[in-house]
């Protein structure tokens, strides 16, 4: 007789949360008249919670596949050392495809909207080589952060917008755009407001959020914010969670913690979500040192899996 695992349980149940939230979404908007809406939220794996396992590219997208994923998110460094020890990223997509997952977008750090005209420059070369890579890797998302600016308060949040325009344009020639991610912990492009006002300043309709739980409130922005937005502006959404000490202030990435293991009010934040019409994938991101202690990466990656799950049952549970 085969016994079913308490993690297979887990990963059954979170795929029949999945299937409770949308049904019955898909049933309130029937019976208003509505086009069902689908909200699959895929659960996928940001590489920087493997980070400290140092591990090559493939063995990093093997880890996700066998854990459960649907997604991943790869990093450029680990991108740019297979491409320089002549590695071929037509055999990545391969193995990516074979696994049957979906690269969701890579983590760059490129400088597009610093003052300096010349670095600014240096960011935008290392963008398109950087768009070059996700077109053969399969995804249309380039993660564009605060780098370069993380000490520097920046208030005219025209101007920004309209250096993110600039590179969105870029886009347009490419088919890979870059979206707005917060980093709670920086000055400039910290906070959900700054990103709104950043995007709308663009003026470009391909402009687009990549929000973050710990980021969110590691910045001060109110997770009712989100039920202002629309779920198309959101391309990526990462999840963690973070503990009730350290306080605010001082809380570090390393503080991120599973999903559920912390105060963040996941069910809430969930269900927001697909209210809103948000149909993206939950992206699991921490740099938990404890996590890489264990020298066991898909333990970790399994381990994440099973608690959003978990936490998505919930959600399901209280609608």
């Amino acid at each position: 007789m085969h016994r079913i695992s308490r993690r297979d349980l887990l990963l059954a149940s979170g795929a029949a949360a999945l299937a409770s939230l949308t049904d019955s979404a898909s049933a309130n908007d029937a019976a208003a008249g509505e086009k069902p809406k689908r909200t699959p939220f895929r659960p996928a794996l940001n590489f920087g919670t493997l980070r400290g396992f140092n591990l090559t590219l493939e063995e990093e997208i093997d880890v996700a596949a066998k854990a459960g994923y649907a997604g991943i998110e790869p990093w450029h460094d680990r991108i740019n050392q297979f491409v320089e020890k002549g590695g071929n990223l037509a055999d990545v997509r391969k193995r990516i495809d074979d696994h049957g997952l979906l690269v969701e977008g890579i983590v760059t750090f490129f400088q597009w909207a610093v003052e300096d005209d010349a670095r600014r420059a240096a960011g935008i070369e290392l963008m398109k080589r950087q768009m070059d890579w996700a077109n053969q890797l399969g995804t249309t998302s380039l993660a564009a952060t605060a780098s370069g600016i993380t000490n520097v308060r920046i208030d005219d949040m025209r101007t920004l917008g309209d250096r993110y325009r600039t590179i969105l344009k870029i886009g347009d020639e490419t088919g890979v755009y870059p979206i707005l991610e917060i980093w709670g912990a920086v000055r400039t492009l910290y906070s959900l407001a700054d990103a709104l006002a950043i995007a709308a300043w663009s003026g470009h309709n391909k402009a687009g959020l990549l929000l973050d739980v710990y980021h969110m409130f590691r910045g001060g922005s109110p997770f009712e914010g989100l039920s202002l937005l629309n779920g198309n502006s959101i391309v990526m959404f990462h999840v963690n969670d973070y503990p009730a000490d350290p306080p605010r202030e001082s809380l570090e990435d390393r503080h991120r913690v599973y999903c559920g293991d912390g105060i963040a009010p996941l069910p809430m934040i969930f269900q927001t979500l697909r209210d809103i019409g948000y149909e993206g994938s939950l992206s699991f991101e921490v740099f938990n040192q404890s996590y890489w202690a264990t020298n066991d990466p898909l333990l970790v990656a399994k381990t994440a899996l099973e608690k959003l799950n978990a936490v998505l049952v919930k959600t399901a549970e209280n609608r």
